[in-house]
């Protein structure tokens, strides 16, 4: 008789297992896509020159104003960091200056082509391995343990969530308790904002703001040194238990 608890244990933990694979299935299954199509262009094998040009341009704000940029980041020596959605690696040098030899800055991008830039800019730029790491993700599965970041940097990158509170959730488990999110992409003002702009991107900050604080985050800062661009720090906010 006693030789049945073990066994009930295992068999109530294969069967919550099982039911929870079962549930996983039919959320993938039925969820909906917030802009449908948005990532068409970046898992497209080509016009790679043209989001060089696109994201490396004199003309976008956000390569005009990099070194600002980090600098408001306050990244610390040390840190553990996730440049999600990395594209062609604009921030790949200067994030590796920050954390210095004792930091770990994992440049995740789920697109093969922007994948296979990044390698060859790590290569020429002769980064350590040890402190600049590419990685591979899905849309709704970041590739990095539990609790194993400081920051995850999304850089004008939000507007391709197309399943933001799935996203959202998989930032959440990579960020060590109080860690930040560090958000910075357009601005969608209807009236001001270009026509590529309020056709590309779903929503405006109000918006993306209102996704992120509903999905266990706090604002801490919003930074405004840009015209086109928002940049907003949010902070994991920590799981208090109850105490009887």
């Amino acid at each position: 008789m006693l030789a049945l608890g073990p066994l009930l244990f295992t068999s109530s933990i294969v069967g919550y297992s099982f039911y929870s694979s079962l549930k996983r299935i039919w959320h993938v299954a039925n969820r909906v896509s917030v802009k449908p199509g948005i990532n068409d262009e970046i898992f497209s094998d080509d016009k790679l020159e043209l989001f060089l040009e696109r994201f490396e341009g004199e003309s976008r704000e956000i390569f005009h104003k990099r070194d600002e940029l980090i600098e408001l980041m306050n990244l610390q020596p040390g840190q553990h960091i996730c440049d999600l959605g990395a594209g062609t690696g604009l921030f790949m040098e200067s994030f590796a200056q920050k954390v210095g030899s004792s930091g770990i800055v994992y440049h995740v991008e789920p697109s093969q082509k922007f994948l296979n830039y990044l390698q060859q800019r790590h290569k020429s730029l002769d980064l350590s391995p040890s402190i600049s790491q590419i990685k591979t993700c899905t849309e709704d599965k970041i590739f990095l343990p539990h609790a194993s970041v400081d920051s995850v940097i999304v850089i004008d990158t939000y507007h391709h969530f197309q399943y933001p509170n799935d996203t959202l959730a998989e930032i959440s488990r990579i960020l060590r308790p109080s860690g930040r999110l560090i958000v910075i992409d357009f601005e969608r003002i209807p009236g001001v904002s270009t026509e590529w702009v309020l056709g590309h991107v779903r929503a405006g900050k109000e918006v993306v703001l209102q996704e992120i604080l509903s999905n266990g985050f706090s604002l801490v800062e919003d930074i405004k040194i840009m015209k086109e661009n928002y940049f907003l720090i949010f902070q994991k906010k920590k799981i208090i238990e109850n105490k009887k």
